[in-house]
């Protein structure tokens, strides 16, 4: 992880244990650094797994295999590598995978398809296996390590580690949740992002999970960008141990389902913020807000079309209330949009409306909000009742200067 810890940083809060779950971590030694880059999550018999993944053609094998085997829809083990992506790899790569899968599956005795294998970090170095195979080793015997440990083991420009908590009432029983996440470049919807793990001890069953993991994903991890890259390894995975002891949750019919699926959107959605206010560079945590819309859906495009616009991120750096730069981006999302009904605001303050400058419009309360470290950007296309609010960050020199040196 990075020295130079993001403005927008969080401390990292203090997350519950949870039954069924130990985390533990190893050095595998993937990159020549004096760290540990191996996370090994041993989980109960009989957890749920859910997961979402990113949608880049040239995916790892990692993610092609996770792909197939969440199908089945029980985990027994996660392990996590840090420094390799392992991604554009042939068959050098999926070789990497199946041995860690085989490792753990033997440790635990359980099927192969039920190791959850991650890997982030330089793409076309396939994972060297003698590295994993030690490492895994180490991991597996190694003492339960703390989730702030966890987080920061799978971070690679991450500034700071990641952690979200929530908890409900389902079925009489308190349900807790414990997530860690990765990310900070190379991040942009459809799936979006970066590594992120969600424990739960809830009794819930796949299809259910799958259900209440993919409905959250859209309106959080896919509602983020810093640059509009989507990496070839995202991966968001959500595990079920059941040890909480509520009746198994398997549709929104079943006692308290509504409150773990609120709990389960909560959790995402800190997760989701935590990732761009550690985007490469970010000075700026910026919330764009889209109202009027003919869909949620056209909302979400017109939003992510100004969070991706170099021009927008770029004023907002330079701390420029120049909202034309934020009509242009409306008009080049593709959706339906009128000039004459644009409204524009920023932080609470309108600078056009119905196609026009205000004509008493006053920028100095909209250059204060600009000093801040939280923006908000307000647009009502004025057409429909469609709705959405995506999350990014500016772009300042801090990014290029970390893309420019990643490899060396």
């Amino acid at each position: 992880m990075s020295d130079a810890v993001s403005p927008l940083a969080s401390p990292f809060p203090a997350l519950p244990a949870i039954a069924g779950v130990t985390p533990r971590i190893a050095r595998a030694g993937y990159k020549d650094w004096g760290r540990c880059d191996l996370t090994y999550v041993e989980l109960t018999e009989g957890t749920a797994v859910a997961g979402v993944f990113t949608r880049n053609v040239c995916c790892s094998s990692e993610v092609e295999i996770g792909r197939d085997n969440i199908q089945q829809g029980r985990a027994r083990a996660l392990v996590v590598n840090a420094g390799n992506s392992n991604a554009f790899t042939g068959y050098r790569g999926r070789e990497a995978v199946e041995v860690i899968m085989g490792q753990v599956a033997a440790h635990l005795g359980c099927a192969q398809d039920q190791v959850f294998v991650s890997s982030t970090g330089v793409i076309g170095v396939p994972l060297p296996k003698d590295k994993a195979r030690a490492g895994v080793e180490a991991a597996l015997t190694a003492q339960p390590c703390s989730w702030e440990d966890a987080a920061r083991t799978i971070g690679t420009t991450d500034t700071f580690a990641k952690g979200a908590t929530a908890s409900a009432i389902v079925d009489g029983k308190r349900i807790e949740f414990a997530a860690i996440i990765k990310g900070s470049g190379m991040i942009a919807p459809d799936m979006a992002t970066m590594l992120g793990y969600v424990f739960t001890d809830a009794a819930v069953e796949p299809a259910f999970l799958q259900q209440c993991l993919s409905a959250a994903n859209v309106e959080t991890f896919s509602c983020i960008t810093v640059d509009s890259d989507t990496s070839t390894s995202d991966t968001v995975l959500a595990f079920a141990t059941g040890a909480a002891g509520n009746a198994p949750l398997a549709s929104f019919d079943s006692p308290g389902a509504e409150a773990f699926a609120a709990a389960l959107h909560d959790v995402c959605r800190q997760l989701a913020h935590l990732v761009v206010k550690d985007g490469e560079g970010a000075q700026k945590f910026i919330a764009v807000a889209v109202t009027g819309a003919v869909s949620d859906a056209s909302a979400r495009k017109v939003g992510l079309a100004i969070a991706n616009s170099p021009l927008v991120k770029t004023a907002i750096a330079g701390e420029d209330a120049n909202w034309g730069r934020v009509v242009m981006a409306v008009g080049k999302a593709g959706e339906p949009a009128d000039r004459d009904k644009l409204s524009i605001g920023f932080g609470g303050t309108w600078t056009a409306k119905d196609g026009q400058p205000l004509a008493d419009y006053d920028e100095a309360p909209v250059a204060a909000h600009l000093k801040t470290r939280e923006i908000s950007i307000e647009v009502d296309l004025g057409l429909g009742e469609g709705r959405a609010t995506v999350w990014t960050c500016d772009l300042t020199h801090g990014y290029i200067s970390i893309n420019a040196d990643y490899r060396s």
